[in-house]
């Protein structure tokens, strides 16, 4: 008998993604995982990618599923956080058993599902990376991930070695203060990256972020990328990391260099929670 081909479920918490994209997906993946796209994921209502209902139900149906090996979140946008509490109703043993990747928009739902130490949490590219110019090498990271046939190969090099660690987008990250919605990061490594955002933004939610008494306690601070910064009609003056360094300085946390992702073709994995010996 051949070994057993992974199944992997793919729900849109946030925007909606087109028919054409799931299949160039599914061939990418080939034989090597079982994709199995939900309804959900091709339902339209305004921004969403169907009803606040809609989207929490597929998410706790294809959680509770012990036939499916994980849930890989289908692309960003906005939204996840206006399901963070009916997704999370009902969820059976079945959910505590899988692997839940996505990024982005998505982070809000990697952040409960850290909190509540439900499945392996791992912030990783979506299938709607695709749509990027070389997306293909981004989505095949996530699939030889979730198969375990890279041997780790996908995993961001800082990530790799003993210890705690989490990441985030920052615009998300910095909505989830005060919430109550965040996991215990205490000794963990915060990796942080955003896209679209001014600088003088990025430095208000720095601000947020490395104000807040529960994030001062993390081992410390990497930057990944922050993509598309728009011109500002005047110039901020700082670049992004001279921004993080100033408020790691400021909070008094260890401000530990960059990390291999952001919203990009190279965006590397990360796994929530603490790894042993590498």
């Amino acid at each position: 008998m051949g070994a057993k081909v992974m199944r992997i479920g793919i729900v849109g918490p946030g925007r909606a993604i087109d028919r054409a994209l799931a299949e160039r997906v599914s061939a990418l993946a080939g034989g090597s995982a079982e994709l199995v796209f939900h309804p959900q994921c091709f339902l339209r209502e305004g921004h969403f990618a169907g009803p606040d209902g809609a989207r929490a139900a597929a998410f706790a149906e294809y959680a509770n599923d012990p036939s499916l090996d994980a849930v890989w979140f289908a692309r960003g946008g906005y939204g996840a956080c206006r399901i963070l509490d009916t997704a999370f109703e009902n969820l059976s043993e079945a959910a505590r058993a899988k692997t839940y990747l996505g990024y982005s928009d998505a982070g809000s739902l990697l952040a409960r599902l850290a909190r509540d130490g439900i499945g392996r949490v791992v912030h990783g590219p979506m299938p709607a990376d695709i749509l990027r110019e070389g997306g293909e090498a981004a989505v095949r990271r996530a699939l030889g991930f979730l198969t375990g046939t890279d041997d780790g190969a996908g995993i961001d090099a800082a990530a790799r070695a003993p210890g705690k660690y989490a990441a985030f987008n920052i615009s998300v990250f910095a909505s989830l203060i005060g919430t109550g919605w965040l996991p215990d990061l205490r000794g963990h490594v915060l990796m942080l990256e955003d896209v679209g955002e001014y600088h003088y933004r990025l430095d208000r939610m720095m601000f947020t972020i490395t104000s807040n008494p529960d994030v001062k306690k993390v081992a410390g601070i990497r930057l990944g990328r922050c993509g598309a910064i728009p011109v500002n009609d005047i110039d901020f003056g700082r670049s992004e990391e001279e921004i993080v360094q100033h408020w790691c300085a400021r909070g008094g946390i260890a401000y530990l260099g960059r990390a291999d992702i952001g919203h990009d073709v190279e965006n590397k994995i990360v796994v929530f929670g603490e790894r042993g010996v590498a």
